[in-house]
């Protein structure tokens, strides 16, 4: 089992084998920037509540959404989302054309094990997802033997870096804490496919 504290800094490779690599970047967005962003991003976006049938009965999901398009972005997307989004292109060299928001109100708020949708994703396309807010817990654990469990502790500004093949192999989750915790906003910048259809294309 591997753990990162909120001590360690630097950019750390938590895996990189035939299963996939994983990458974690504190600091990639520094302290200041990290808050104004989160406040901006609380405020401006329209946060959305949804339900999903789970167990033969519908439930709310323990977290609030958004999402955004950046190809390019609309006229009223709120400027820290382009502004992150150039970063992490920049950073990663990847022309990510969307981004999912994940608002995370408490420590009853969270997302159960997973993994994104590979008919979503273009094939080979990494997923970065960039912390702001409250401390959360990441939790990765590969799907096959042998067995693997990675436990990130996801600090504000930091970025994490899942590469494609994590998607078949891995499963991520950020579990239910009884600890007091504040609020964190995630952003999920993807390449999802495209599919043309009249006029401009669209997303799935």
């Amino acid at each position: 089992m591997a753990q990162l504290s909120l001590f360690d800094s630097g950019e750390r490779l938590l895996t990189d084998d035939d299963r996939g690599r994983i990458t974690y970047i504190p600091g990639f967005v520094d302290a200041a920037t990290a808050a104004a962003w989160f406040t901006a991003l609380r405020d401006a976006v329209t946060w959305r509540s949804e339900r999903r049938l789970m167990y033969e009965r519908e439930v709310e999901v323990p977290r609030l959404m958004g999402s955004y398009r950046l190809d390019p972005p609309p006229a009223a997307t709120p400027p820290p989302i382009t502004d992150a989004a150039a970063r992490v292109r920049e950073r990663l060299g990847i022309a990510f054309n969307s981004v999912g928001l994940n608002r995370y109100r408490d420590g009853r708020d969270s997302v159960a094990p997973h993994n994104d949708h590979l008919n979503e994703l273009e094939e080979g396309c990494p997923i970065a997802l960039l912390s702001l807010g409250a401390t959360r817990r990441m939790t990765v654990r590969a799907k096959e033997k042998p067995p693997r469990v990675i436990h990130v502790d996801l600090e504000p500004g930091s970025l994490f870096v899942m590469d494609y093949a994590t998607q078949i192999h891995y499963t991520h989750a950020i579990p239910k804490t009884t600890e007091a915790v504040g609020e964190r906003i995630s952003l999920a910048f993807r390449v999802k496919r495209r599919h043309d259809g009249e006029g401009s294309g669209i997303y799935k």
